[in-house]
C-alpha cells in the first residue's frame, strides 16, 4: 500500500466552488507540508506527522464541502498516511481516502488537473483485492486513462500510469511512460514534490530496467 490544462468537450463549465486566495493559500500548504512529510521525514516520523496533517486536510473539508480541491487534499493525505502505517490496521484510513476522492470527482472530476482520477487509480492498484480490500486493476487502468486525458503531460498521472504498467507486465510501455514523466515542467511552488516525485520515478525505472535486460 506504499508506495493528474484540463480538456473540455463542446462547452465550458465553472466548477461548482472556486477557491479564494486564503483557501488557495490553505490548499499551498497542506500540499507542501505533504511533501515535506513524504520525501524529507525519516520514516519512522511520517505516521504522526501524517495524522496531524489528516486532521487539518479533514477540517478543510467540513469547512468548504463544496471545494473539490478540499477533498482531493484529504484523500492523498488520508491514504499517505495510510502507506506509512501500512499492514491491515491502514485499510480504514485506506477506504476514508477512497471516499474521499470519489466526492471531489462528484463536485469537480477536473480540479487539480484530474488529480482525483488519478489518486485513486493509485489506491486501486495497491490496496489488496477482494475479500481483504478493494484493490482492482482494471479500474485503476480506466482512472488513470481519464486522469491521462485531463492532463496528458503531468508528472503525477504519467508516473502512476508508468507504475500500473509495470504491476500488468508491460515493461516496455512502462519505460516510455516514466521517461516522459521526467521531462514533465516544473510545478511553482511545489519543488520538494517534483523533486521526491522524480526520485520515486528514478526508482521504478531501475526496477522496469532490469525486467527489460
Amino acid at each position: 500500500m506504499k508506495r493528474l490544462l484540463v480538456v473540455l468537450l463542446a462547452t465550458f463549465t465553472l466548477p461548482v466552488w472556486a477557491l479564494d486566495a486564503p483557501d488557495q493559500q490553505r490548499l499551498t500548504g497542506i500540499q507542501q507540508d505533504w511533501a515535506r512529510i513524504q520525501y524529507q521525514l525519516p520514516e519512522d516520523q511520517r505516521v504522526a506527522a501524517f495524522e496531524q496533517l489528516a486532521a487539518k486536510s479533514s477540517a478543510f473539508t467540513q469547512q468548504r464541502p463544496a471545494a473539490a480541491e478540499a477533498w482531493i487534499w484529504s484523500g492523498i493525505v488520508t491514504s499517505s498516511w495510510a502507506g506509512a502505517q501500512g499492514g491491515l490496521g491502514a485499510l480504514s484510513k485506506v477506504k476514508t481516502a477512497k471516499a474521499d476522492l470519489e466526492k471531489a470527482l462528484t463536485l469537480d472530476p477536473n480540479a487539480l488537473q484530474g488529480s482525483a482520477y488519478a489518486s485513486l487509480a493509485a489506491l486501486y492498484d495497491r490496496v489488496p483485492g477482494w475479500p481483504i480490500g478493494f484493490g482492482d486493476s482494471d479500474k485503476a487502468q480506466g482512472l488513470l486513462e481519464q486522469a491521462l486525458k485531463i492532463n496528458p503531460e503531468g508528472i503525477d498521472p504519467l508516473y502512476f500510469w508508468g507504475d500500473h504498467l509495470y504491476r500488468q507486465g508491460h515493461y516496455a510501455q512502462a519505460k516510455e511512460a516514466l521517461e516522459k514523466a521526467l521531462l514533465a515542467a516544473p510545478r511553482p511552488g511545489r519543488e520538494v514534490a517534483d523533486s521526491g516525485r522524480r526520485k520515486d520515478i528514478q526508482l521504478l525505472l531501475v526496477d522496469v530496467n532490469k525486467k527489460l535486460k
